[in-house]
This record gives C-alpha cells, sequence and structure tokens, in this order.
C-alpha cells in the first residue's frame, strides 16, 4: 500500500533518515577505520577506545573532569557505541522512536556539554540543533513517514509496551 504524505511529511521522514544514516556511518567509520574521521590504526577493531582520544583530550568547560573520569571506561565506549548505532537504525527504520529520539537527546546533549563553551557562538553548536530535531521526529511521530512506524505501531508487542513505539 502507498501512502500519500503532505510535503512536511516527506521532509520529516528524509531528515529522520539522515540523521540516521550519519549515526550508522559515524559507527562503522569508529568501528573499522574507514578513513574519514577514523584511521583504520585508530579504530575499535584496532583495538583503540573510540571515545577515550576525545574526552582525554578535546573536552573542555564545566563538565570536563567528568567526562575526563570516564574516558577510560568501557562501559562508556559500549554505552556510545550501541548508541549511536541503534538510534541510526531506529531513525533509519522508523521503528523504536521514542526511544531512540529521546535516548539519542541525551547523546547529543552529553556532546554538547562536552564541548562548552562552543567555538563558533555563545551557546550553540550542532549538537544541539540534532538535539531539537529528535524532539521534533518524536512529537511528529516521524517514523511514520518513509519508515515502518505504521506497522510497527499495529503490533501486539508496541500495543501492549506503548513506550516501544
Amino acid at each position: 500500500m502507498i501512502m500519500a504524505f503532505a510535503k512536511e511529511e516527506y521532509l520529516l521522514g528524509i531528515l529522520r533518515i539522515f540523521l540516521g544514516l550519519m549515526l550508522v556511518w559515524a559507527f562503522f567509520d569508529k568501528f573499522l577505520g574507514l578513513g574519514f574521521s577514523t584511521l583504520p590504526e585508530r579504530s575499535w577493531l584496532a583495538g583503540v577506545s573510540p571515545i577515550e582520544g576525545f574526552l582525554t583530550n578535546a573536552v573542555r568547560g564545566p563538565f570536563a573532569e567528568f567526562y575526563h573520569a570516564i574516558a577510560q571506561s568501557q562501559l562508556a565506549v559500549y554505552l556510545f557505541m550501541l548508541g549511536i548505532l541503534l538510534i541510526g537504525l531506529s531513525l533509519i527504520f522508523g521503528i523504536f522512536m521514542r526511544l531512540a529520539c529521546w535516548s539519542g537527546a541525551i547523546l547529543f546533549l552529553s556532546m554538547w556539554t562536552a564541548l562548552l563553551p562552543p567555538v563558533n557562538h555563545p551557546f550553540l553548536d550542532e549538537h544541539v540543533i540534532y538535539l531539537f530535531l529528535l524532539i521534533t521526529l518524536y512529537f511528529a511521530r516521524a517514523g511514520r513517514f518513509l519508515g515502518c512506524g505504521n506497522l510497527w505501531s499495529k503490533t501486539k508487542l508496541v500495543k501492549r509496551f506503548h513506550f516501544l513505539e
């Protein structure tokens, strides 16, 4: 069945998919070292933590001590890597959108707090934009547009556990 959407719904669907692709790409680049932001010898697969260098050397501002303290935490590594992969996949497919949008918003909020104050603006950077995009996608129920959200929301599992929508 082909569904007709308004222009705004197509745009929300495309934005959702693009943000998901960006996160999944970041996962694979950090995992495999595809040579974009991560060289192969600096990849997680090569045994290098995908967060330690950043959290040790790049963070600044009022939360720097916190981020330095978790820089070598394997739990933080797994939460970050699984987070960007699962949030990205959820956004691409339009399923688990409530969990993906809120956990993604927390992820981007933490990335923003790691780099305070931002370099090019007194308080805004791209992480704040992504955070608000995720909140917008959540309230628009954007998993329904160009995704599997309509089918997903009709499953017995989601009908029983609404937070999985």
